[in-house]
């Protein structure tokens, strides 16, 4: 096999998963592969069904005169005719036993009421990519496989929440995800197979890896553009990392005493100021799988010794069972004096780097978009959460302005990443003493 197909495609082909998606980059030869498994699979199981949809039904068209090249090779292989050509078409391929692949209109309506595989190409183009996706997994009920390809459309479609989904979350669906980038694909040999299929005088013959990665890059509209349609990073053209309308289904009722606590384990989170921006202390109660925000403590230029009086008092009085910290600068010395006061088994500090920070986001986001987690209708905390972006270079940054510097958000995914961390036993320490706070405090 290795000898017709590179490594990501090769992977692609053996897996069997029941849902599994490919985020991909542009013209890497994954339609191609998918067609050779397609049709492999379709020989092997007599009398299975292939529904193939992509954004058009030209292109889906394209999918299956690949099928039709490679059983040809069959053919040949096997010294046996696979294809029944008399009931074949531009719409279906029919084989000699029984089994079927036939095309699908992008019209979402076309998935209802068939039963078999269905295969997902350029699912992120496809005008409601949730509508789709909602008709044609009960598709696959009695057996089958539900198999989505696609590059990126944006950072809110649907296709950029399965992967995040799959990635980031619990994976409920069990989605066996696929990642391959133009540097992916360099890396794995697909230059050297493009060249196969050049013409001698075209002028990629003469380039290596690194020359091609940036023979693309120029060629795309923008560095937006090349990094979603080559590299796996969807561009947003709002760029905000929270949408107002995940959070609708957030937010406590308007009679709803948020604050008042129902028994469940509490969590804390800290983010550390000293003076442009605010020091944050997030409580979260954990009931069953929901997270419901119980305290937002906000301070501005306090004192060391003031903020950890309001430390001492919430992780004692609400008997907290968790806390994770911003270590990183000032917090450093915050998390030793507080891990020496309490013990270092429920206090915790979170170094901040692009790494941690994106995977403390996008749990918060997970959270936001399953409405697993539960704030309060307050204008500046919705601001807050809303003031994270997705900069050009596909970095999470908020602004400085008067209410801070997404301080709200940090320390509520803080919070939330302390109740994803195992309880320790409980405490027994001695308190520094802290002379009484007196802070300036911002609802």
């Amino acid at each position: 096999m290795s000898t017709f197909f590179l490594p990501y495609q090769i992977r692609w082909i053996q897996d069997n998963s029941r849902i599994k998606i490919m985020e991909k980059s542009r013209q890497i030869g994954l339609s191609w592969a998918t067609a050779y498994r397609t049709l492999r699979n379709a020989m092997c199981l007599p009398r299975t069904h292939y529904w193939i949809c992509s954004r058009d039904r030209q292109q889906a068209g394209l999918f299956l005169k690949d099928c039709q090249a490679f059983s040809q090779i069959f053919n040949e292989a096997v010294n046996k005719k696979m294809l029944d050509t008399q009931h074949s078409g531009n719409a279906v391929l029919r084989l000699n036993n029984g089994s079927t692949l036939t095309v699908m209109s992008s019209n979402i309506n076309a998935q209802a009421g068939k039963r078999g595989s269905r295969i997902l190409d350029e699912f992120a183009l496809h005008e409601d990519p949730e509508g789709l996706y909602n008709i044609a997994y009960p598709g696959i009920t009695w057996g089958g496989q539900l198999e989505i390809i696609s590059t990126h459309r944006g950072y809110n479609n649907f296709f950029n929440k399965l992967v995040n989904e799959a990635r980031n979350g619990k994976n409920e669906k069990g989605i066996s995800l696929h990642r391959v980038t133009l540097t992916d694909a360099l890396e794995q040999g697909f230059l050297k197979k493009l060249k196969e299929k050049l013409p001698p005088d075209d002028p990629r013959q003469e380039m290596d890896e690194g020359d091609y990665y940036n023979f693309i890059r120029n060629s795309c509209a923008g560095e937006k553009s090349f990094l979603q349609e080559y590299m796996c990073q969807p561009m947003d053209d709002d760029a905000a990392f929270l949408q107002l309308e995940s959070l609708e289904g957030c937010f406590y009722q308007t009679d709803d005493q948020w604050n008042h606590q129902a028994h469940g384990a509490l969590y804390m989170g800290v983010d550390l100021a000293r003076t442009q921006d605010l020091s944050v202390f997030a409580v979260v109660e954990k009931l069953n799988d929901l997270f419901f925000l119980r305290e937002l403590r906000c301070l501005k230029n306090a004192r060391f010794d003031e903020q950890e009086a309001v430390f001492d008092l919430l992780f004692t009085s609400l008997h907290i069972q968790k806390v994770s910290v911003d270590q990183t600068g000032i917090g450093r010395q915050f998390l030793e004096r507080a891990q020496t006061r309490f013990g270092s088994e429920r206090i915790k500090g979170i170094q901040f780097t692009k790494k941690s920070k994106e995977e403390l986001a996008y749990r918060l986001k997970t959270h936001i978009d399953r409405h697993t987690v539960r704030i309060p209708r307050d204008e500046t905390l919705i601001s807050d959460l809303l003031s994270l972006k997705i900069s050009e270079s596909y970095q999470l940054e908020a602004q400085h302005n008067k209410s801070g510097h997404a301080d709200r958000f940090w320390a509520l995914a803080l919070a939330l990443d302390a109740g994803h961390t195992p309880v320790a036993p409980a405490f027994s320490a001695e308190f520094f003493k802290t002379p009484k706070p007196n802070y300036y405090y911002e609802n």
